[in-house]
C-alpha cells in the first residue's frame, strides 16, 4: 500500500475572499492612528512594531480577534499595516482590517512566527507590547529572531489612545445613548420577584437590537448587562445570579454595550419599592461625591489630587474605610476581558494630569458590610469627555433617590 505524503502550505491567502466590511472609523481616522505611532517609531529608531493585544490589534486595525488558544498580530512597518490571523477565521480578517493580512495554517506549530518574519526580513529593533507578551511567547520570540532588540512599544501606544479623536468620541458619545436605553429597560424589567437575570436579560436584549439598528454593518458582540440586588451589589463585577429581587432591595444597574471593541459603561444603585432612611443618607451621599467628582474633571487636574479630594468627603462621614476602588478610568478601546488604559485612572498613585480629548469615567462606590445599617454597595457612573473649557457629559441617565427607587 502507498502511504499519502500529505503537505499544505504555510501560510494562505483570505484577501480576496469577499469585499473589505464598511469599517468602523473613517480611512483618515485609521491613518491618523498609524502616522502617530509610526512617528513614534521614528524617534524610538524602532523598525517595526508587532502588537499582539486585543486592544492595540484593535486600535491600528479595527479589526477585534477572537483568540480560542492561537496567537494573533498586527505588524507596522514604516509602510505597511498588516495583520496576522489563523486560518480557522477564514477571510474575516481580511475583510476587517484597515490594511493588509496574512493568515497562517495550524500544519505546524511555528507557523505564526513564519508570518512574523515574512513581514520583518531586516528589522533590528522590534516593539513589542511589554505588558502582554507572556514569558513562552518572549522566549519564542527570543528563539526565532535571535538578532533582533525587542523594544517595548506598549507604554507609548497607551499614552497615545489617551487623547481620543472626535471620531471616538461621536462613537463613545453613541454608545452611551444605548447605554441609557439599556439602563430604561433595567427599570422597566425591575420588579419585586423578578430574578437577576431576566432583568439583565432584558436589558441586554434591548442594546443589542439598538446597535444593530445603528450600526447595520457592524459586528454584534459582547455588550452585556450585570444586574446585581442585595447582597450580590457588594463588588462591582458580580456576576448575574438567579436570585429573585425582594421588596427593600439595594439594586446595582450596569449596562456595558459594546461595538468595535469600544465599550462603555452605565451603572446606577436602585431600590424595589422602598429604602430605609439610612440607605437614602449613604445613597444620596455618594451621589453628592459623584456630582463633585464630575466638577473635578477638567483640564489641568491631577488624576491623584482627584482621588485625594473625593477621600477627604469620605472620610469627614466616616465612610473612607467603605470605598472599594478607584474614582474612574480612561474609555475606549477596552472591555472587560481586555485592555486598560492603565495611565489613566483616578487613583492616588496615578500622576496623569487630564487634557482636552481624554474619555473619564467618574464612579465612586461604597459597600458598607452586611448586618450594618444601610448594608450594600453604591455606585453611580457618568461618562465625561475633557474639553478645553471643562468638561461635558455623555451620559443622560438620571440618578439618586428622588428617581430610581423602582416601584
Amino acid at each position: 500500500m502507498t502511504s499519502l505524503v500529505l503537505e499544505r502550505e504555510r501560510l494562505q491567502d483570505y484577501t480576496k475572499n469577499g469585499p473589505k466590511v464598511t469599517p468602523t472609523f473613517s480611512a483618515a481616522e485609521m491613518q491618523r492612528r498609524l502616522d502617530a505611532i509610526r512617528a513614534h517609531m521614528a524617534d524610538a529608531k524602532i523598525d517595526a512594531a508587532l502588537f499582539t493585544s486585543y486592544h492595540c490589534i484593535n486600535y491600528y486595525s479595527d479589526f477585534l480577534f477572537c483568540y480560542f488558544g492561537r496567537r494573533y498580530g498586527f505588524v507596522v512597518t514604516p509602510d505597511a499595516a498588516t495583520s496576522i490571523s489563523a486560518g480557522i477565521d477564514g477571510g474575516q480578517p481580511a475583510r476587517r482590517t484597515f490594511g493588509g493580512n496574512v493568515t497562517y495554517t495550524d500544519w505546524q506549530k511555528d507557523n505564526y512566527f513564519h508570518a512574523v518574519r515574512t513581514l520583518t526580513g531586516g528589522v533590528k529593533r522590534l516593539g513589542i507590547e511589554f505588558d502582554h507578551i507572556n514569558i513562552d511567547t518572549l522566549n519564542l520570540l527570543k528563539s526565532e529572531f535571535p538578532g533582533m532588540e525587542f523594544v517595548d512599544i506598549a507604554a507609548p501606544s497607551m499614552r497615545l489612545r489617551m487623547i481620543k479623536s472626535a471620531e471616538e468620541i461621536a462613537h463613545i458619545t453613541e454608545m452611551t445613548r444605548i447605554a441609557d436605553i439599556g439602563g430604561a429597560a433595567c427599570v422597566e424589567a425591575t420588579k419585586v420577584g423578578t430574578p437577576e437575570h431576566e432583568v439583565a436579560l432584558h436589558s441586554t436584549a434591548t442594546m443589542v437590537r439598538e446597535i444593530a439598528r445603528t450600526w447595520p454593518h457592524g459586528e454584534l458582540l459582547d455588550t452585556w448587562t450585570w444586574f446585581q440586588s442585595g447582597l450580590n451589589t457588594d463588588g462591582a463585577h458580580n456576576p448575574v445570579t438567579s436570585r429573585k429581587i425582594e421588596k427593600g432591595d439595594i439594586l446595582s444597574l450596569n449596562c456595558f454595550p459594546m461595538v468595535a471593541g469600544y465599550y462603555v459603561a452605565l451603572e446606577r444603585t436602585l431600590f424595589a419599592e422602598s429604602a430605609t432612611d439610612e440607605h437614602i443618607r449613604l445613597w444620596q451621599f455618594n451621589c453628592d461625591v459623584h456630582d463633585r467628582g464630575k466638577e473635578l474633571l477638567v483640564p489641568g487636574n491631577k488624576c491623584s489630587d482627584i482621588a485625594k479630594e473625593l477621600n477627604a468627603m469620605y472620610a469627614e462621614k466616616n465612610l473612607l474605610q467603605y470605598r472599594s476602588f478607584g474614582y474612574g478610568h480612561s474609555f475606549g478601546v477596552l472591555c472587560h476581558y481586555y485592555g486598560r488604559e492603565a495611565g489613566l485612572e483616578l487613583r492616588e498613585d496615578c500622576e496623569t494630569v487630564l487634557e482636552p480629548g481624554m474619555v473619564v469615567s467618574m464612579e465612586p462606590m461604597i459597600t458598607i458590610p452586611e448586618g450594618m445599617a444601610g448594608a450594600g454597595g453604591y455606585r453611580e457612573h457618568d461618562i465625561l469627555v475633557v474639553t478645553e473649557d471643562g468638561n461635558r457629559n455623555v451620559t443622560g441617565f438620571p440618578y439618586g433617590p428622588e428617581h430610581l427607587i423602582v416601584k
